[in-house]
């Protein structure tokens, strides 16, 4: 039976037009807001001002503050916290899990502390939940273009295609179209590292560096994603999907990007510190930088733009230094395909 009670966990701009899209799917919706002043406006304007202004909120979507009432009968868990506080958010809940519960994460980001992704920190603070039934939604997917309904296409990721299918039917709409994709940790890589590279895109942007280094930019990036996931056991075609390739163009690209926003105000000069205080929302790029820095000196996997970008955020060093120094790096090979006998994991 499709699930049709949904919890909707987090009232941001993409937990609210998931809530809005399944609401006028059929489901039952509850939507969870961390602040009861914030829940209680959405309640009386049936708006989210804040964060997503231009979508009503259906009558049916119920909103709540009290997170025990949000997931209460629920047949979904919809994970809609920036990926660093899912494990604050979701650990009260360990007692609260039902059999046959499915739980699907649209944070995307990697912990600092432990270097897990999402699905990792779900497990873990979820012990009780069946592992194959935790997965992820991710993909080229801005909020406000899915709460207009203007076409869009994500990836549900389980480890159980049969899981991953289950979400695909309770989520597909007309404007709204899932794939499926059994591939969990490549699909959490791509939606994840791709924060990075906007960073990085933005800084290009905000240096005026023109379209061919960002087109480079991508490109390169790319091939840092994909060789961080075959190190940690992803599947190479998962990278040219939506996931991969797909939500690595539009938030590098889109004017509704936060991360590259950030990255543009680095790139003009401002500091961290400065260009963070412009964004109301997480910018969960800055926090993914660390992990993936991490995870690429654990890996042993080389990775020049994420080693740039966290230098510049976190050593001070100059954007324009930084683009020098990626310029002048030694002559390299491409490889061009990450799944032929000439792609060996360490040219970059």
């Amino acid at each position: 039976m499709t699930p049709t009670r949904i919890a909707v966990l987090g009232a941001g701009s993409w937990g609210t037009a998931l809530a809005v899209s399944l609401a006028r799917g059929g489901h039952a919706v509850t939507l969870w807001a961390r602040r009861e002043d914030a829940a209680a406006a959405i309640r009386d304007t049936r708006r989210n001002a804040p964060y997503l202004p231009e979508a009503e909120v259906p009558a049916s979507v119920a909103v709540t503050s009290d997170l025990g009432a949000a997931v209460n009968g629920a047949d979904v868990w919809l994970v809609a916290v920036p990926s660093q506080s899912v494990r604050d958010v979701m650990a009260p809940l360990a007692d609260c899990v039902a059999d046959r519960l499915v739980v699907v994460s649209v944070a995307k980001g990697i912990e600092t502390d432990t270097l897990l992704t999402t699905s990792g920190v779900l497990r873990e603070v979820l012990p009780t939940a069946d592992p194959d039934r935790v997965g992820v939604l991710y993909g080229p997917s801005h909020a406000e273009e899915v709460a207009l309904e203007k076409p869009t296409s994500v990836v549900a990721a389980f480890s159980d295609g049969r899981i991953a299918s289950l979400v695909q039917q309770v989520f597909m709409r007309p404007a709204l179209r899932v794939y499926t994709n059994t591939d969990l940790v490549g699909v959490e890589v791509g939606g994840s590292v791709k924060n990075v590279m906007a960073v990085a895109a933005g800084m290009a942007d905000g240096l005026g560096l023109g379209d061919n280094a960002k087109a480079a930019l991508v490109t390169r990036g790319l091939a840092e994603i994909t060789r961080l996931g075959l190190a940690l056991g992803a599947d190479a075609h998962t990278f040219a999907g939506l996931a991969g390739l797909g939500d690595l163009v539009v938030t590098c690209f889109s004017r509704h990007s936060r991360n590259r926003a950030f990255g543009e105000r680095v790139g003009r000069g401002e500091t961290r510190a400065e260009a963070l205080g412009h964004s109301t929302m997480v910018v969960e790029g800055v926090r993914t930088t660390e992990s993936v820095r991490q995870l690429a000196d654990r890996t042993g996997v080389e990775m020049p733009i994420t080693e740039a970008v966290h230098a510049i955020l976190f050593d001070g060093l100059d954007p324009a230094a930084a683009v020098g120094q990626l310029m002048e790096r030694d002559p390299k090979l491409e490889a061009a395909h990450f799944d032929t006998p000439a792609f060996d994991g360490t040219e970059a």
